[in-house]
């Protein structure tokens, strides 16, 4: 009867809402630790470098003009720093998602929320989609957007690459019908932190749980003025940089269906970081200089780069105009010469580059204080990858 009385007695305090959310909490712990415990070995050869992907989430309703200004301006600068990162003596990959929401032009069946770009090292695409981005009034679901960002995007299953997603906005974090909690539980779950921006006051935004989804994710919570105009610094260096630039994109041989859009294209998101000053063009270019800027679906320097037997198997009619009637010897030994013209062009630029950032550095300190996209993100992002043990 003792036994009896004791049990129910136990029963009865472990049914109190305290234990029960003390158990749910254990439960979700234990899940969590299981997940990354038991997390799907990489399948990639272990000479494969290591990948740093980011899903950017940008808020797309009338209000957020700003925002997507800057975040247009700040793109080469946020994978130019990425770029400068090694594990080991190997650069990552480097491959960027977006998407948008809150639009009134976007489906409310799916959430106004929409998947424009896939995570790709294509970033001269993520580019062109985010010069095409326009605002209009809708509905902010921060918790859908990271569902489906989450749930949708090709990340990798090796916990030592860095996965984030960034969102930013300026409506509540916790608005719509899917609870944020949960899908930042699942994020984390899987190994991607969430970084989240609230676009207005620093307190507002903590308020509105803006600061709960990165905790719950071990990401960092940011807040910017949306309508901070970005300071580009011009240097003694850009109108250099921005010839080499120029000559470098001289060297890229498009092959394929897509080979001579895609070499447009290239051409084009010069364009349009060059429409924001010459010091964002010049970052572009250095951006370019470097490893992680690989066109290898459309470009024979980097594709036989990846693959030595490339050319051998190359049909005629893939190939640019001026090379179908070369021989595999003659093929190989033009594509070796562009080869060796980029690798020149982009140790000048890398070297500019260095004096440029020199020169830019001094000049920033005057803009310490300015809340702008690259000046709260861009050391969130390097300190986390810092921790999955990437250098710079």
């Amino acid at each position: 009867m003792k036994k009896i009385l004791i049990l129910a007695l136990v029963s009865g305090f472990l049914s109190l809402p305290i234990f029960k959310n003390a158990y749910a909490n254990l439960a979700s712990f234990k899940t969590n630790l299981i997940s990354k415990l038991y997390q799907s070995p990489d399948s990639r050869p272990s000479d494969a470098p290591a990948k740093i992907q980011v899903a950017l989430l940008l808020d797309t309703s009338n209000s957020m003009d700003g925002l997507i200004d800057q975040a247009k301006s700040q793109l080469w600068k946020m994978v130019n720093e990425l770029a400068t990162a090694k594990k080991g003596d190997a650069a990552p990959n480097i491959e960027i998602a977006l998407f948008h929401y809150g639009n009134s032009g976007l489906s409310a069946q799916q959430g106004y929320v929409q998947e424009i770009v896939p995570l790709t090292t294509d970033l001269d695409l993520v580019s062109e989609k985010l010069f095409q981005l326009r605002t209009a009034g809708g509905e902010e679901y921060c918790g859908w957007a990271i569902k489906d960002a989450t749930a949708n995007l090709a990340w990798s299953d090796n916990n030592n690459d860095l996965k984030l997603i960034i969102i930013a906005g300026n409506e509540p974090f916790n608005q719509g019908p899917t609870d944020y909690k949960s899908t930042c539980k699942t994020a984390i779950s899987k190994g991607i932190m969430i970084n989240t921006i609230h676009c207005g006051d620093y307190q507002k935004g903590v308020n509105e749980f803006w600061k709960d989804g990165a905790d719950l994710t071990d990401g960092s919570y940011m807040n910017i003025n949306q309508d901070d105009q970005v300071v580009h610094i011009p240097t003694p260096f850009d109108d250099e940089i921005i010839r080499l630039n120029q000559s470098l994109n001289s060297t890229y041989i498009g092959y394929g269906s897509t080979g001579i859009l895609k070499a447009q294209n290239q051409v084009a998101q010069d364009a349009n970081a060059a429409s924001y000053g010459k010091a964002n063009a010049r970052t572009r270019a250095s951006f370019k200089a470097k490893e992680s800027y690989s066109n290898a679906s459309w470009d024979l320097v980097d594709a036989s780069k990846d693959n030595a037997a490339f050319l051998d198997e190359a049909e005629a009619e893939e190939l640019p105009e001026e090379m179908q009637k070369m021989d595999t010897k003659e093929r190989k030994e033009y594509v070796e010469s562009k080869r060796k013209e980029r690798e020149s062009i982009q140790k000048e630029i890398l070297v500019l580059e260095q004096k440029a950032k020199t020169f830019e550095a001094e000049e920033r300190e005057k803009n310490a204080d300015q809340q702008t996209l690259d000046n709260v993100l861009i050391e969130a992002v390097k300190k986390q990858a810092v921790s999955k043990s990437f250098a710079f």
